[in-house]
């Protein structure tokens, strides 16, 4: 097998093998590129857990008498910002790995409700890309993430901004 390279972006541990499993350089997200993440299904539980560890007691999301008699959502609503880390932990885990340095600013909207039973995955495109002037071996790359629900419907938008490793301090993204 042939010896990984810098170039190719494969990384060997202290094993002496190959390293799987590792982020996007900057040099892999070159403005136009496009990807999706796998779907993730939002669980009665999700919601229970996820508003008990942040604090969000809202009645919405506590009381299930509320939610049946004075609220006008049909189901076990999920917090807009569940669905942003559940995006955001399935982007991490297949495209940050050893890469992503820094999350800098982003804009949310939530377009829609979540509701517990639903398999949301999120659409990336890279809108920015450039490399930083004061950290050459880093790149800064903006994405537009939208989130579906598995009806077809988009639930929610963001585009953040983040840092990542760069595999060379001269090559911009789609340069042999």
């Amino acid at each position: 097998m042939a010896e990984p390279s810098q170039k190719t972006g494969l990384n060997k541990g202290t094993s002496g093998m190959e390293t799987v499993g590792l982020g996007f350089c900057y040099e892999d997200l070159p403005v136009g590129r496009k990807f999706r993440t796998i779907g993730r299904t939002v669980t009665e539980t999700d919601i229970t857990n996820f508003v008990s560890v942040t604090g969000m007691l809202e009645v919405l999301f506590i009381n299930s008498d509320f939610r049946e008699k004075e609220s006008n959502m049909p189901g076990f609503a999920a917090p807009g910002s569940l669905v942003y880390c559940f995006m955001e932990g399935l982007l991490t885990q297949s495209t940050m790995q050893h890469t992503g340095f820094a999350f800098l600013e982003m804009e949310l909207k939530v377009l829609g409700p979540t509701f517990a039973g639903d398999t949301i995955h999120c659409e990336v495109e890279v809108t920015e890309s450039r490399r930083s002037k004061s950290r050459p071996n880093r790149g800064l790359v903006r994405t537009r993430n939208r989130v579906f629900k598995q009806t077809g419907e988009q639930v929610l938008e963001y585009t953040p901004l983040r840092m990542i490793k760069a595999r060379t301090t001269d090559k911009e993204p789609g340069e042999a």
